[in-house]
């Protein structure tokens, strides 16, 4: 029986959000893909951590054959789907179109795909079907993008596949943390949903590894098992006040707007703190959330210590939320939390260009919601009891191909890349499921 997908609150917060990046029609979807040049050696494709075929699909679409397309991305990423919206393509594929060296507009790939995926996830296509029962066994810990790339995968070659998650939700960050405006929890879900029709992927829920089930308990079950553990929780600031009411973990806001409904009726002043693509998010979505007059939001700040040419968070995301009204305070270090029992404003002081406190710099921006953006701990230690595991820096070391120091134990994912994109885990969880099934194959044993 296929394993049921929940539901989600139709009054979310998210639901206010618009689609950033619009679906094309038929019409523009063939005009696109005309324009593509069919590169014999596609830098695009380089440029994809999946190794889709992107002028092969675009050709596809370009005659007709969306159906086609469609199969040849989900070959090479089962989560294409959700990757066509959440992808930085301006750093991946289509910053490295050809066009761009010609003074031409790049081919719009991650569009392209979108309209091929929709219209498969419409369509209920189904490309991909279990192999025959193999007699083997995988447990994956985390229902994120790596393990259900990597479930899906297994169930081709034929071997029994459990997902084991801590919580009740499916899709990781997908559904839990991706900008709104890119991709919604319900969208995400129904990719899950096709993932698992696939059938024999068994979803053990609210059951925390290795609190509530011991990797012993896990190895004796299976005969390999794959970690796709993600991050923790959001870092925190140690100043003073930092248990004030109101100051809160980016990520853990983030879940919140994604799953229910959120209360800023006494937040006028909204702060993030931080300078990558968590803190850019999250300030686009506040702003997403004043300009929908949600609550009683007036300003949006960022605070970072560093410049604007040394953020991490991607240019183009930053442009976006500037045009959208982003407000700045640059080489500003927090160093206390303003108020009596509910944060008012975050102080501030400024730094120099070698990062040092400037004398008599302090300042204090009005807030009344802090978002920390500094940061999700990393999960290593979870694997204590794994040996031959190891974690360098919170970070699970492996080859190329997934695997760990300890034989049968593969791992995906932010617990092995400590915190890149979407379409990274599903290369992992992907290439990690060709290496089990190569372990198996080669007769290999569990440490």
């Amino acid at each position: 029986m296929k394993p049921q997908v929940p539901a989600v609150d139709p009054k979310r917060a998210e639901a206010v959000f618009e689609d950033a990046k619009p679906r094309y029609t038929v019409q523009q979807a063939k005009v696109e893909a005309n324009r593509c040049l069919y590169c014999h050696d596609a830098p695009c494709i380089k440029a994809c951590p999946t190794d889709i075929n992107i002028p092969e699909f675009i050709r596809k679409i370009g005659t007709g054959n969306v159906q086609g397309a469609a199969r040849t991305i989900l070959e090479s990423n089962v989560l294409g789907t959700s990757c066509a919206r959440v992808c930085p393509v301006e750093v991946l594929c289509v910053g490295d179109c050809v066009h761009n060296l010609q003074g031409v507009p790049p081919i719009q790939i991650g569009k392209l795909q979108r309209f091929a995926t929709d219209a498969a996830m419409d369509a209920g296509w189904q490309f991909f079907e279990a192999g025959k029962d193999t007699g083997k066994s995988v447990g994956l810990v985390g229902a994120g993008p790596a393990s259900l790339a990597a479930a899906h995968r297994l169930r081709r070659f034929g071997h029994k596949v459990t997902i084991y998650e801590k919580g009740n939700t499916l899709g990781g960050l997908n559904t839990t943390g991706v900008a709104p405006y890119k991709l919604k929890a319900d969208a995400s879900l129904a990719e899950v949903e096709w993932i698992l029709s696939i059938g024999g992927i068994e979803i053990v829920s609210n059951v925390e590894v290795p609190t509530q089930l011991s990797w012993a308990e896990l190895e004796k079950k299976h005969d390999a098992l794959f970690l796709g553990l993600g991050l923790g929780a959001d870092s925190w600031l140690d100043v003073p006040g930092k248990q004030l009411a109101g100051v809160r973990g980016a990520v853990d806001f983030i879940a919140e707007l994604k799953a229910k409904p959120v209360d800023l009726s006494a937040v006028k002043h909204a702060v993030v703190v931080g300078g990558g693509n968590t803190a850019i998010d999250a300030v686009r979505e506040l702003l997403v959330l004043k300009a929908k007059k949600v609550g009683a939001l007036e300003s949006v700040t960022m605070v970072y210590r560093g410049t604007e040419a040394g953020m991490s968070g991607y240019v183009h995301e930053w442009a976006y939320a500037k045009e959208e009204g982003a407000q700045v305070s640059w080489q500003a270090q927090p160093i206390a939390f303003e108020g009596k029992d509910r944060v008012t404003g975050l102080r501030c002081t400024r730094l120099d260009a070698a990062k040092k406190p400037i004398a008599g710099t302090d300042f204090t921006v009005p807030a009344d919601l802090v978002l920390l953006a500094v940061g999700q701990a990393k999960l290593g230690a979870l694997v204590a009891g794994l040996a031959g595991v190891k974690v360098d820096k919170g970070v699970i070391v492996t080859d190329e191909a997934g695997a760990t120091g300890r034989p049968g134990v593969y791992a995906g994912g932010d617990c092995r890349n400590g915190g890149k994109e979407v379409v990274n885990a599903a290369g992992e969880g992907r290439d990690a499921a060709e290496a089990i099934d190569a372990f198996f194959k080669a007769g290999g044993r569990r440490g």
